[in-house]
């Protein structure tokens, strides 16, 4: 929770110190910029903040250390997609990075092939397609909650179950230990505060919920896989085209014509069908 802090206190500093431009002095100079980095280091140990002003980090560091806890993979879909869905910079990947230190192993892996290939910019598609190979790589399982959900409990007391809703089936690649369905609400009640929506909407919701937004990470790694023969691209086009269908009818003619190969026996095709149920009735 305290990296959370001090990592949005970089970022403010980051934004303030983007309001030094001038037509007149050159911000830019590097005898400048070593000034400019000797104050950021000066000014680093000299944080003062009132209550006021310290509540609202509070609330959200231990609403995003819960939610890297608890739904690792849709902490990683934030992280990569940002606001607005605009391209990920790896300089901003590396500035969050390194203030991760629980389920951290993925994203460290992720910036580390991005520098060796010199990549500073890329989509958040193309961020995700390469977070899928490397989770392959790692053979990354999240690391156990209940150690931290012990800590948490020193504090407030934390009902695990209240954290989740109904379950699907996470997939068997994912070797992960929970798939959340909802952003867990006693988030909201622990830190007196609205949670931040999330990737991952419960099924009551995706009525009128586009499928790009209702579905959590593990299900788009899942059905990327199994259903569209792990490419990520043709994954994404398929449910921007479902998604700007007008009804259930539409959308099975599009999956009846377009992959007649699927197998409609599968775990993977019924939770996708059932999906589609849910977006359109």
């Amino acid at each position: 929770m305290n990296l959370f802090v001090i990592s949005d206190l970089l970022s403010v500093w980051q934004q303030e110190s983007q309001k030094l431009k001038s037509p007149y002095f050159d911000y830019e100079a590097k005898p400048v910029i070593e000034i400019i980095n000797q104050f950021q280091n000066t000014l680093s140990n000299h944080i003062l903040i009132g209550k006021a002003d310290f509540l609202p980090l509070l609330k959200k560091a231990v609403s995003q250390t819960l939610y890297l806890i608890l739904a690792p993979y849709d902490f990683y879909a934030d992280t990569l997609e940002g606001k607005g869905h605009e391209s990920l910079q790896t300089q901003a990947l590396k500035n969050k990075v390194k203030y991760i230190k629980i389920n951290q192993a993925p994203l460290e892996k992720l910036l580390a092939h991005l520098q060796e290939k010199n990549i500073t910019t890329l989509t958040g598609k193309e961020a995700f397609a390469l977070l899928d190979h490397i989770l392959e790589e790692v053979n990354f399982t999240p690391e156990d909650f209940e150690s931290y959900i012990v800590v948490f409990n020193k504090i407030h007391p934390v009902e695990i179950e209240s954290f989740y809703g109904t379950q699907p089936k996470p997939a068997p690649e994912l070797k992960s230990k929970v798939e959340i369905t909802s952003k867990p609400q006693v988030i909201a009640e622990i830190i007196e505060a609205k949670a931040t929506p999330t990737l991952a909407d419960n099924l009551a919701k995706q009525k009128t919920v586009k499928l790009k937004e209702s579905l959590t990470i593990n299900q788009k790694f899942m059905f990327t896989k199994i259903l569209f023969h792990g490419d990520f691209e043709i994954f994404s086009e398929a449910i921007d085209k479902l998604d700007r269908l007008d009804n259930l009818t539409q959308a099975m003619k599009f999956i009846d014509d377009g992959y007649p190969d699927w197998d409609i026996e599968s775990e993977e095709y019924e939770e996708f069908i059932e999906i589609l149920q849910n977006r359109f009735n």
